[in-house]
């Protein structure tokens, strides 16, 4: 008798499966708490500009204008809204061993700094207070400002936007999650290459580390406060 799950394995698509999650829960939701941070992970042009760059990519093509609308609503209430993306020094020393896989023009380790690859694009409507910072790992808390920053600002909830969904979104719910923070990832606001790779990490953030929420879910609760 067995009690437990031999892997399932079927023929539904990644779409299909996450379509069939979010219709039927299996778990609670974290939930909002009190304060939220709008944590947007390297919204730049290497991966935004597809008239740029052969690493760029888009899922919604209203991407960016929804992370604009939830980060307004979350600054002109008082909370902290933070940009993140990824940049290297010269030589590419402090890429570290994710630095080593490729060495092409387009390769990670050769986003430098103050490139047109480094810069967020220029549709993200930043504001003076906004915390903006250069980081080097997949997630946005790895040896940034990240963590001391929202613990100074009270924040209780996360909501990670940006791209890409498989890569640094989910590096960065994870590591929220890690950090005791309730994390909310809006479907809208994200991105990959691949609707296989979306969706299937989209899936396993909703199982397992986060609320997976239609962008409309966090615009209503900022509205409401």
């Amino acid at each position: 008798m067995t009690t437990g799950t031999r892997m399932i394995c079927e023929d539904k698509t990644a779409r299909q499966l996450f379509n069939e999650v979010m219709a039927n829960p299996a778990r609670k939701k974290f939930g909002f708490g009190e304060k939220l941070a709008i944590v947007n992970v390297d919204v730049q042009q290497a991966y935004t500009r597809l008239d740029m760059f052969k690493t760029s990519y888009e899922t919604d093509p209203q991407q960016i204008d929804h992370i604009n609308t939830i980060s307004r609503l979350a600054r002109e209430r008082g909370m902290p809204v933070i940009w993140s993306h990824v940049a290297y020094k010269a030589d590419a020393g402090d890429a570290g061993i994710w630095g080593t896989r490729t060495d092409t023009e387009d390769s990670l380790q050769n986003i430098k700094y103050g490139s047109e690859r480094h810069a967020l694009d220029s549709r993200c409507a930043i504001a003076e207070n906004d915390l903006v910072y250069t980081k080097r790992m997949p997630s946005a808390f790895f040896e940034t400002p990240l963590a001391s920053y929202l613990t100074w600002h009270k924040v209780d909830t996360v909501v990670v936007t940006g791209g890409s969904t498989s890569g640094c979104v989910r590096a960065t719910a994870v590591d929220s999650l890690s950090h005791g923070y309730r994390t909310i990832v809006p479907i809208e606001t994200c991105a990959d290459k691949h609707e296989s790779y979306h969706f299937a990490n989209l899936t396993d953030l909703q199982l397992k580390y986060a609320d997976v929420e239609p962008v409309q879910a966090v615009i209503d609760w900022l509205e409401a406060r």
